[in-house]
């Protein structure tokens, strides 16, 4: 760790980028990412490197082999959660971004509790159940709360059919809303990227206030 950049000189090289206005914002917000997959793990390596001051990591798998094609995992982690594979990378990209992981199944009986200090949820989830689940559940006990959620990244379809939609003031979707990640489908690295990118851009705009029309 020796050489390690300062906080100081970290977020004076972000402010370079992005005016201090605008890191400000991003500096003091809190995120919550559900599901630290494909989704997930790109996600928050997205909102790290944009100085998002805050992640709530929420996940309770570990790393397996079948997820190196497409997850930002190495496979030295295998075996591990991916809570804490996850804090690792993110330590050695952006390591002043203070992570909150919470490795543990996600469910009614405790999204509150886990979800209470972020201002802008994050559904990443691979199982069709869960991310109805979360999704209502932040839409119905959250309002006040922003949701990004996902659905279709699937296959190796066009990358402009991936695009983001607002269905709600408070509810995004990113995906083709259309493919599955069945055995005919499958998931690739950069198809699965595009929509993670989609979701941690509409996050980096719902934190500096320039929302969809």
């Amino acid at each position: 760790m020796s050489g390690l950049p300062s906080k100081e000189e970290m977020k004076e090289a972000l402010v370079k980028r992005v005016g201090k206005d605008l890191q400000e914002k991003l500096e003091g917000s809190t995120v919550a990412i559900c599901g630290l997959g494909g989704l997930g793990s790109n996600i928050a390596i997205s909102l790290a490197r944009a100085g998002v001051g805050r992640l709530i990591l929420v996940d309770f798998d570990r790393v397996d082999l079948s997820n190196m094609n497409r997850q930002q995992y190495k496979v030295t982690q295998i075996g591990q959660y991916k809570t804490e594979a996850l804090r690792e990378n993110l330590r050695e990209i952006a390591p002043y971004v203070e992570l909150v992981p919470w490795t543990e199944k996600a469910g009614r009986e405790n999204y509150s509790r886990i979800l209470e200090e972020a201002q802008v949820v994050c559904e990443a989830f691979d199982v069709p159940e869960e991310k109805s689940s979360l999704a209502d559940f932040v839409l119905e006990q959250m309002p006040e709360k922003y949701l990004v959620a996902a659905s279709g990244m699937a296959g190796a379809g066009p990358a402009n059919e991936i695009k983001t939609r607002r269905i709600t003031s408070h509810f995004y979707l990113c995906g083709d809303g259309v493919s599955q990640a069945a055995e005919t489908e499958g998931l690739f690295a950069p198809r699965v990227m595009l929509c993670a990118a989609h979701q941690a851009q509409t996050v980096l705009r719902i934190l500096t206030q320039q929302y969809e029309v």
